[in-house]
């Protein structure tokens, strides 16, 4: 997913985007949504999440 469509989802949580990068934002929607915060921690395969919207950027 592209940085201009994350920022958007995060705007729409009442989060600031700013100058944070992808992963920042994404685990920030994360924590907001009230998931784990587990986007690049390296284990996609092992999460379980197969329906996460992040998955195809954490593979």
């Amino acid at each position: 997913m592209k940085i201009d469509a994350i920022k958007e989802i995060a705007k729409r949580h009442q989060l600031k985007p700013g100058k944070a990068n992808k992963g920042e934002l994404i685990r920030a929607i994360q924590q907001a949504e009230g998931n784990s915060t587990c986007f690049g921690g390296n284990n996609a395969n092992e999460c379980g999440q197969f329906n996460c919207l992040w998955r195809e950027d954490c593979l």
